[in-house]
């Protein structure tokens, strides 16, 4: 067994460990769901940048970086623009509105502001999106595992699928948020050592800028994806991201959700190049991998010496972890609060309902393991995600918040607008869009345009 394998086993055991530790203060379904509302700017900016330097930030931006150069920074930057938007505006008023309705979930919100129609509409949308994205980070765990120790990418997917569904399922975002903060440190130290000595190692910057396999490898403002055009796929299911809005839940009042969710911005705005940087070393020294998605694990198991590349190992599989306890969140508290509480059993009791949370995680984790070892891609199911939460999500939010006339059936043509646009064009093109118009720029503007058209209708009605 070598080094990285012993570190990576040895971390993961630590973090399940910790979790149980903390799981220990939850005393119920409001602890396990937003955590009492007691979360301060450190521990919301901790959770949030945690959860967002994920599978996708660091595996599957590195894959950009190899295969499309510096415009990669855009799928890690899309995130920060989107923060800044969510930190200044759409944050704190959701804040507000789940403070004073009492409202554990997106769902919880959806039906306050429309009907049980929208609300089980959205949740059966998410529950598919939700389990594509676990799998994205569970699949990158897979590839890191197979790089490092020659195991099946299978094996790897479980070793992390257990992980998170332990300490997860012991306190739910109360031992999520505490566990984040070690693993953005580790993540911080990490990336902060491999980065530099990567850069060394490939020959400098001036080394570097002598890769160019196309003519746009260095062109950070060219428009297709991963370019400018990923601010459509990342930015609106960014802000409305059931995920990220449940941990904004938690938070005790305004203030922390604009310092936190701000200063998770920052990071994210500095942290872009780091992959997409490690991309281009990687296609330097490593020019025919056969998947971009090895570019990383390559880096830090080839180039860099090995106790470097094990602490840049366990930073990558923190990033992994992190984002996946968040999908995991927010499939549990959708599944036992927005079905079981509200359809099945209303009027369970708070143990029965923390019961329930906790066997939701754990089959949610196995059922997230397995479509990851079908799936085998991290970038695929990532965009498969963000493509049904914006699509579905980004207009009966936002529009929910400020339009009051915005109706329950506004806001079920609107979803079911996008969602249909969106799939159409993504079969009928293959994923590729029609030039400029991707599936995700198309299902935004047939929900808004459905929107429109419903505002009009029912006025005259």
């Amino acid at each position: 067994m070598n080094l990285h394998l012993v570190v990576l086993l040895s971390y993961a055991l630590a973090l399940m460990a910790l979790g149980l530790w903390i799981g220990r203060r939850v005393r119920g379904a409001g602890d396990f769901f937003v955590a009492g509302r007691r979360l301060g700017p450190g521990l919301l900016f901790s959770t949030m940048l945690a959860a967002n330097i994920g599978a996708g930030s660091t595996v599957g931006a590195a894959g950009l970086g190899y295969s499309s150069g510096i415009a990669a920074w855009w799928w890690v930057g899309s995130a920060a623009i989107g923060s800044v938007v969510l930190a200044l505006w759409i944050g704190p008023a959701m804040r507000r509105e789940a403070a004073v309705h009492g409202l554990h979930t997106v769902g919880d919100y959806l039906e306050h502001r429309y009907s049980s129609a929208v609300r089980a509409l959205a949740s059966g949308i998410l529950w598919v999106g939700s389990l594509f994205i676990l799998a994205g980070q569970l699949w990158a765990m897979g590839s890191i595992m197979g790089a490092v120790a020659g195991t099946p990418p299978w094996m790897g997917c479980a070793i992390g699928g257990a992980a998170i569904t332990v300490y997860f399922t012991a306190g739910g975002l109360l031992t999520a948020a505490w566990v984040n903060v070690v693993q953005l440190a580790v993540k911080l130290a990490g990336f902060g050592l491999a980065l530099p000595m990567a850069i060394a190692a490939a020959g400098g910057w001036q080394a570097l800028s002598l890769v160019q396999p196309d003519p746009a490898y260095w062109q950070f403002w060219r428009l297709s994806s991963p370019g400018v055009l990923t601010l459509a796929v990342i930015v609106p299911p960014f802000i409305v991201s059931p995920g990220l809005l449940q941990k904004i839940f938690g938070a005790r009042d305004d203030r922390t959700v604009r310092v936190g969710v701000g200063l998770n911005a920052l990071g994210l705005f500095a942290f872009a190049i780091v992959p997409a940087v490690l991309g281009i070393v990687a296609r330097s020294q490593f020019p025919s991998l056969g998947s971009p998605d090895a570019a990383l694990p390559m880096i830090l198991v080839r180039t860099l010496p090995p106790v470097v590349g094990a602490i840049g190992l366990a930073a990558v599989f923190s990033a992994e972890v992190s984002a996946a306890d968040a999908v995991l969140f927010m499939l549990t508290t959708s599944l036992s609060q927005d079905l079981y509480k509200r359809f099945v059993a209303p009027g369970a009791p708070d143990d029965r309902v923390l019961r329930v949370a906790r066997l939701t995680a754990v089959a949610s984790g196995a059922a997230g393991t397995a479509l990851a070892i079908a799936l085998g891609s991290v970038v695929n199911a990532l965009t498969i995600f963000y493509t049904l939460v914006g699509v579905s999500l980004f207009v009966p939010v936002i529009a929910g918040l400020y339009v009051r006339r915005t109706s329950a059936p506004g806001a079920l043509a609107t979803m079911s607008a996008g969602v249909c646009a969106a799939l159409a064009l993504h079969v009928a093109t293959g994923g590729r869009g029609w030039g400029a118009i991707s599936p995700a720029i198309a299902g935004l503007a047939a929900a808004a345009g459905a929107w429109v058209i419903t505002l009009v209708v029912f006025r005259r009605a």
